[in-house]
């Protein structure tokens, strides 16, 4: 399959090795790269991992229109106020009769609802296994391993770099300092406080209850509280006294609608959320016919964001 790219980071440079590695069992091709900051680049026999940058595309419609592929995959950096211009990319690709791939949570929080449908009506499939959990299989688990389930709510710990920051708070350090850290690992969003404000967890929250609750919710709808209001202090006077400080996500139906919450909360350690540390991440989805089902990504990495876009792709292949 010939396959576009809407943005070139480290997610789009460890998807771009990753075909190359899986070349002879999957033979997908990226036939041209769109970016804001290094140009375009176009081959329709393939590009490698250091694109020849050309000029700027006039527009993503216009690199699309150029570019032909079968697949586009969205992974411009995140706008969790808005969703944009991710949002208006999906729908150019979905006009072109374009299948569509995003690791971007932006439009899966604030558009999935119309989004989806547009792409029923089109008749091309739509993935975004990545949005939440760096590609730990969460969206195609419900969707293909859980027929006739409903899910009633979640509670997650999804933000790594939270979880860093409350980690160097505990071993005395200040929040500045917890920031250079996850920026050092790489975890950080282009804008940290975004993390730290509680805005990635919200966006991810609305994702999931989007997708998995048909919220309809955006995470500007979210009761969102981050970590700037913590005595740098607690976390260490907690960790002596057996308890943790975690930034969790969660949702419920309420009176018939979805109420979506992230906030610091004290969890003793015996307690499954209290468990995860760094980059790790836990997701709990509350079920009618399941009870319980958790979801664990220990230490993830751009490799793994990279490779649920490759699952994507591959399901994508499978289902055309």
């Amino acid at each position: 399959m010939r396959v576009a790219l809407i943005g070139y980071g480290n997610v789009g440079k460890a998807f771009a090795r990753l075909l190359q590695v899986k070349q002879s069992t999957f033979p997908f091709r990226i036939v041209a790269i769109h970016t804001a900051r290094h140009g375009t680049a176009y081959d329709s026999n393939g590009l490698g991992l250091a694109p020849p940058w050309g000029p700027a595309a006039a527009s993503v419609e216009a690199f699309l229109d150029e570019a032909q592929p079968e697949v586009a995959i969205e992974i411009t950096t995140l706008n969790p106020e808005s969703g944009e211009p991710a949002i208006a990319h999906i729908r150019s690709a979905f006009a072109r009769n374009i299948h569509v791939i995003t690791a971007n949570k932006g439009p899966i929080a604030h558009a999935y609802s119309s989004l989806n449908a547009e792409a029923r009506r089109r008749q091309v499939e739509f993935r975004f296994e990545s949005t939440v959990m760096d590609g730990t299989p969460i969206f195609s688990n419900v969707r293909n391993n859980l027929p006739g389930v409903k899910i009633l709510g979640f509670r997650g710990v999804l933000n790594s770099t939270s979880k860093v920051v409350l980690g160097a708070l505990q071993r005395g350090l200040t929040l500045e300092e917890g920031i250079r850290e996850a920026q050092r690992m790489g975890v950080a969003e282009a804008d940290p406080w975004y993390d730290i404000d509680g805005w990635d967890s919200a966006a991810k929250a609305a994702a999931l209850a989007n997708v998995l609750m048909q919220a309809q919710t955006n995470p500007q709808e979210v009761e969102r509280r981050g970590l700037r209001d913590i005595d740098p202090q607690e976390p260490a006077r907690l960790a002596r006294a057996g308890k943790t400080i975690q930034l969790v996500s969660s949702a419920e139906y309420t009176n018939g609608s979805v109420r979506l919450q992230v906030s610091p909360e004290i969890l003793p350690n015996t307690d499954l959320l209290a468990s995860v540390a760094g980059t790790s991440n836990l997701l709990l989805l509350y079920t009618d016919l399941m009870g319980t089902i958790g979801t664990l990504s220990i230490d993830p990495g751009v490799e793994q964001t990279a490779y649920g876009l490759f699952s994507d792709l591959v399901d994508i292949a499978r289902s055309v």
